[in-house]
């Protein structure tokens, strides 16, 4: 039996574009490996320089312990032992202030790139004294003892800090290392001694004041945990990414990059209940481990604005669509042309604008994405214009082909560079292609194509 020339075309074609999906497919484990190889190039970075800043502080604490006597009695003879309780009490400011100037420096394992800061921060808090910090008895006749109060200040990496300097109530005080926290103690923090007289402390707030110099990579966060927290930053990074519980009351962009401002209100977060609670002190990135909870933060992520990996990759669920409208325009110049074109001559055609996905992630990696975008499409474009003029028997026909193929690399851009308006955009271009191609066919007889017979033309009178 006699297979129909154009069922034997497409049944061929179907095979071409499975072998092409197959190659697509394995450029698209290639744009995965090579994202692996940047988390493995930012934990490099990491496990050098700093992980990601959270910072919780600056708070007070001190641990007590109260014992007493428990009397009992066993076949009537009288017993007294010994009981006792250990129990820890935190005081958060009532006002913080932060106010912080990032710089970015770029690092770099071989051809990828970390983003890690440099933070100056200017912290001051005030407490009204002796309000949380005063211990109670919970037996009458106990014996209480409390050691004396420390200031902390928790961190996520104390590996980035390169300097710090504490003022209480404008004397200059010594920090030590670890915050001596049970929970989180990794930090600094400074013994307030034996100066501490609870019954004086609610007339003269205690303030404190602490410049802090740090490093970390990738993103920066905050604990609110006061009463009124105002966080004030500016970074040399225009490209931002606000995260955490809170976004910035306000923001603005600059001449050099960036200001936030956060503004939160001790009864907008539950912080400071939290770390009483032992919540964990967590990165954006991160959650608590086994489950546990998280401590509030407002949050900064300095993000380049174009993740070349993300847009590859975005790019490479557009090639099957890419394939198709390419082929079934040539399919569609053969059929109306009755220029023969070879299954190999499909193949080959179809091979180039595979290799256009790999020259672009290849490319990326050296070059901005536009550049690497426009050479690589360029490159393509010639490539399949000089091809064309070959296969479709003509420079003109050549010079066509590749002016719609520069039109289909340009929307594919535009789709890329969208993230609201993708679906609509890229429903709209189908639409039209698809429009196209049925004003283009309207007078072609499928059933001569496909080997039947000829049908009495209906639509004669149609245009």
């Amino acid at each position: 039996m006699r297979i129909p020339p154009l069922l034997a075309k497409t049944t061929s074609l179907a095979l071409i574009v499975l072998l092409l999906l197959a190659a697509l497919a394995r450029i698209g484990h290639l744009v995965d490996e090579r994202r692996a190889f940047q988390a493995d190039a930012e934990l490099s970075v990491r496990q050098s320089l700093a992980d990601p800043q959270v910072v919780l502080g600056p708070f007070l604490h001190r641990q007590c312990t109260e014992q007493w006597d428990v009397v009992s009695e066993k076949n009537g003879e009288r017993s007294v032992h010994q009981a006792q309780r250990t129990f820890a009490l935190t005081a958060v400011p009532s006002r913080l202030g932060v106010s912080g100037d990032f710089s970015l420096d770029a690092r770099h394992r071989g051809l990828f790139k970390v983003n890690t800061y440099g933070a100056r921060l200017a912290v001051s808090a005030e407490w009204p004294q002796g309000a949380a910090l005063a211990a109670s008895r919970s037996h009458a006749g106990s014996r209480l003892q409390c050691d004396a109060p420390t200031l902390s200040l928790a961190l996520g990496d104390a590996r980035g800090i390169r300097s710090a300097r504490l003022t209480v109530d404008g004397l200059p005080r010594g920090l030590e290392a670890g915050s001596r926290h049970g929970l989180h103690p990794r930090g600094v923090h400074a013994l307030l001694g034996t100066e501490w007289r609870p019954q004086e402390e609610a007339v003269h707030p205690f303030k404190a004041t602490l410049d802090l110099e740090l490093v970390g990579t990738g993103s920066w966060a905050w604990v609110p945990a006061a009463g009124q927290t105002e966080v004030a930053l500016r970074a040399d990074w225009p490209h931002p990414s606000f995260a955490g519980r809170f976004l910035p009351s306000e923001w603005r962009r600059e001449a050099q990059g960036v200001a936030a401002t956060w503004r939160i209100s001790g009864l907008a977060t539950d912080a400071a209940a939290a770390l009483a609670r032992g919540a964990a002190l967590c990165s954006s990135a991160q959650g608590p481990a086994r489950g546990g909870e998280c401590l509030d933060t407002l949050a900064v992520s300095f993000i380049d604005p174009v993740n070349i990996y993300v847009l590859s990759d975005r790019a490479i669920k557009y090639g099957l669509l890419f394939i198709a409208v390419t082929l079934g325009a040539v399919l569609l110049v053969e059929t109306l042309a009755r220029r023969p074109v070879h299954a190999v001559q499909y193949a080959l055609v179809g091979s180039a604008l595979t290799l256009f996905f790999l020259l672009l992630l290849s490319l990326s990696e050296h070059l901005p994405f536009a550049q690497a975008y426009l050479a690589a499409a360029a490159s393509c474009v010639a490539l399949l214009a000089y091809y064309g003029a070959h296969l479709l028997g003509g420079a003109q026909r050549g010079f066509v082909f590749g002016l719609a193929l520069a039109g289909l690399y340009g929307a594919m851009y535009l789709l890329l560079q969208m993230e609201q308006t993708a679906l609509v955009v890229g429903s709209l271009l189908l639409f039209s292609v698809l429009a196209a191609v049925m004003v283009v066919t309207r007078r072609v007889d499928w059933f001569t194509l496909f080997g039947g017979a000829r049908r009495p033309p209906a639509d004669a009178a149609l245009p």
